[in-house]
């Protein structure tokens, strides 16, 4: 289980689009903003290179966790892997998890490396009782866009889920307020914004920086999102196999 592991994350690690799309574009994106509005403050005094640190790390966190589970399980399912993955002593049940887990290993560059450019280029500094809920929040906060991704990778072929996939993360990295925020969206979309489990997956790390702490609220929805999702996800992997 644990080599399957090491070897879904050395792929990933490998694979060119997951460096630009998760890795480079976060903090490109983020040095160039900040460098622009880093020393504007929001309307509870955080300065903006904080606000973007939690923006721009939210969305690298979304983008791996999609291209990290999308595309390789409907690869995996079409080349026959994972069927062969089905007749080894591996229960179905930890194919998933480990799946699950090495998506979750894969969201820590973004996450890391967005925080190391706010700290080193623009100066932001915070308590450890900040960054520790901060970074977790934002970590374990991927699952429903992980399960996401495994229900579209279970639907879709190779081909057909990377643009599905990039078209998704696109959608709720916009629509969660991740590149523009909610509040200079237009009325409706700014009512759809608040449905999205992207802006309460976001909202969380806004609120440990406003010194809020972590809103209960926002972590119930991502947990039902990641529920539905994930119900959606095993649904579909269970039709997948079927087929196969």
């Amino acid at each position: 289980m644990l080599y399957y592991a090491k070897i879904e994350a050395l792929r990933m690690l490998r694979n060119r689009r997951y460096i630009i799309f998760v890795v480079l574009f976060p903090v490109v994106f983020y040095l160039i903003n900040a460098n622009i509005y880093g020393n504007q403050q929001d309307d509870n005094g955080v300065r903006m290179s904080t606000y973007l640190l939690v923006s721009m790390a939210a969305y690298g966190a979304l983008a791996s966790s999609m291209m990290s589970s999308a595309v390789p399980w409907a690869q995996e399912r079409q080349s026959g892997w994972l069927r062969q993955l089905q007749i080894t002593p591996l229960p179905s049940w930890a194919i998933i998890v480990t799946k699950l887990g090495a998506a979750m290993l894969l969201v820590l560059p973004s996450l890391l490396l967005v925080s190391a450019a706010a700290v080193l280029q623009q100066g932001v500094s915070m308590p450890a009782g900040q960054w520790v809920p901060l970074l977790l929040s934002l970590w374990i906060g991927t699952v429903p866009f992980i399960a996401l991704g495994l229900f579209i990778g279970s639907l879709l072929s190779a081909d057909a889920a990377q643009p599905a996939a990039m078209i998704c993360m696109f959608a709720l990295s916009l629509l969660g307020g991740l590149w523009f925020p909610v509040d200079a969206i237009g009325g409706t979309m700014r009512t759809l914004a608040h449905f999205m489990p992207s802006y309460h997956y976001a909202n969380l790390g806004w609120n440990v920086i406003a010194g809020n702490g972590v809103p209960m609220s926002d972590v119930l929805i991502v947990v039902a999102w990641a529920a539905v999702l994930g119900g959606a996800a095993a649904y579909a992997y269970r039709r997948a196999t079927v087929r196969a």
